[in-house]
């Protein structure tokens, strides 16, 4: 499986990892599973962000590990995350996780979705 480590693609607050962590543990996910951080059609402006456990790399996959915390992104997905800092908020406006991405253009209300 031919897969890439970088370490500034995709940037991740230690709220986030922290938050990952307490995700993982609650649910008794292992430790070698990674979070799939991903982007899809649909939503108001286009594109929407997907966040998932997986337990392995797929042909293609970016891997960045940072403090403990894995992030595996496709190649397609990675074009569109360049740049962006995951963070967590559990803040007056409602508790998640937050993608922090220079390149969208134009979002939607509620910040689900985004276009280039």
């Amino acid at each position: 499986m031919s897969n890439t480590q970088i370490e500034s693609e995709i940037t991740i607050t230690d709220k986030a990892v922290n938050e990952i962590k307490k995700i993982m543990e609650e649910n008794k996910i292992s430790p070698e599973f990674g979070l799939r951080i991903g982007v899809k059609g649909g939503g108001c402006s286009g594109l929407t962000y997907s966040l998932s456990f997986d337990p392995y790399t797929r042909e293609g996959d970016t891997l960045i590990e940072y403090n403990g915390v894995k992030l595996f992104v496709d190649g397609k997905s990675l074009f569109y995350l360049s740049g962006t800092e995951l963070d967590y908020s559990n803040g007056l406006n409602g508790k998640g996780f937050i993608f922090n991405n220079p390149n969208a253009t134009k979002t939607c209300g509620c910040g689900e979705s985004f276009g280039v």
